[in-house]
């Protein structure tokens, strides 16, 4: 009997690319359930956040980081951080660029993501919203790069996922299976449901709003197999954002709320009452006890 059919694969998978790009569609799509939060805004993944896959005989331990970018506050310094210590120990990294638009910054992280002693796979994401010659030239323009391959995809659409998720197993050493088979996501309950209201507060406000909103959690207590209430307060940097936040006669923080909520109920799988509270909090991004108080940890 070949011993090779009882093999099992298993390893770790970083993701990574500027902002924006689309790392936690991606993620999302490859785990088959939101375990991050996505938004148009650049700079919406803060932590690491880990995603599996799991197959068969395989399993994909995805991990998803903020955009790289220049750090001009503490958080900031703090996500760049968190990139980098990713890339310990992954077996497969997964370069992103958005092909819709591709700049310097895309081009200057694919050419630093090469240096790196893994398989690497340049991933060419939205192609769903190109032409496909402007696809074929930009697969031409990175001809020279060194990696091991280059997939084009949609995370939105699915195309090419089927593809990509192949190629990363074929990559794979054969390893235990880290996590069980229902298990999707190192993120705490109320770190997902936190960000789950960042990200209603990122879809609703204004542009220059949401770099400055944290959420954090007070409590979460399950009064029944039915019922579970959540007091959150979202932070803010100004007064003026405060009143922003809230809207006129409160519409704004109820749309927030309303919505969040739907996506809280369908993980926590009860009705949930949520409350929520909107303070100021100048310049939290560079005070560290508030870092540390809002989950960004290790700081």
């Amino acid at each position: 009997m070949d011993k090779t059919e009882n093999r099992f694969l298993s390893g770790f998978a970083a993701i990574v690319g500027r902002p924006n790009v689309g790392k936690s569609t991606m993620m999302n799509a490859m785990v088959g359930e939101k375990v991050a939060i996505v938004s148009s805004r650049p700079q919406t993944t803060r932590n690491r956040i880990m995603g599996v896959a799991t197959g068969k005989d395989w399993q994909i331990v995805f991990l998803d980081t903020p955009g790289l970018h220049k750090p001009r506050t503490k958080l900031g310094e703090y996500m760049v951080k968190s990139v980098q210590d990713a890339m310990d120990g992954i077996d497969v990294l997964l370069t992103l660029v958005d092909v819709s638009d591709i700049g310097p910054q895309d081009r200057a992280i694919v050419e630093e993501m090469a240096s790196r002693r893994v398989k690497k796979i340049l991933v060419l994401n939205k192609t769903d919203i190109v032409e496909e010659a402007r696809l074929l030239a930009a697969i031409q323009s990175f001809a020279g790069a060194q990696y091991d391959a280059i997939v084009p995809i949609s995370a939105r659409t699915g195309k090419g996922m089927d593809e990509l998720k192949r190629l990363i197993i074929s990559y794979l050493p054969q390893g235990p299976k880290y996590f069980p088979d229902d298990m999707m996501t190192d993120q705490p309950e109320r770190v997902i449901c936190a960000e789950i209201i960042r990200e209603k507060a990122l879809l609703h406000l204004r542009d220059e709003v949401p770099h400055g909103v944290g959420v954090e959690m007070m409590a979460i207590n399950k009064l029944s197999d039915h019922l579970t209430e959540i007091h959150a307060t979202i932070y803010c940097e100004r007064a003026s954002h405060k009143g922003i936040i809230i809207g006129k006669q409160g519409a704004m923080l109820r749309t927030i709320g309303a919505e969040a909520r739907h996506d809280i109920e369908g993980l926590l799988g009860t009705k949930v009452n949520l409350q929520l509270w909107v303070k100021v909090r100048e310049d939290w991004r560079n005070r560290m006890d508030d870092l540390r108080t809002l989950g960004y940890e290790n700081i």
